[in-house]
């Protein structure tokens, strides 16, 4: 079991995050950086903990690492989970 407080790392806001919710209907999409062994679950109750606000739909994508090349020497930029949480209607997260 995962502690509560270490499921979610980060928002994760970009650009395509901006655009799902200036033409999302059913509510407002938010993206964050989750722990890689959390489940939906884990991230609805982590997500009502420390927002207040509920969850209608929790979607999964794991990034795999990506190759990076800097003079001739090839690292890896390590991959993580990231989950898109679908608010009920009427309820928002503000990012400062």
């Amino acid at each position: 079991m995962i502690d509560p407080s270490k499921i979610l790392i980060s928002p994760y806001i970009t650009e395509k995050m901006e655009y799902l919710n200036q033409n999302s209907k059913k509510g407002q999409i938010v993206i964050f950086k989750v722990n890689k062994k959390a489940t939906k679950n884990q991230i609805k109750q982590a997500i009502y903990n420390m927002y207040k606000v509920k969850v209608k739909k929790v979607n999964i994508i794991n990034q795999p690492y990506k190759k990076t090349r800097f003079r001739n020497i090839i690292s890896k930029k390590s991959g993580f989970k990231k989950a898109i949480l679908q608010l009920e209607i009427g309820s928002k997260i503000q990012f400062d």
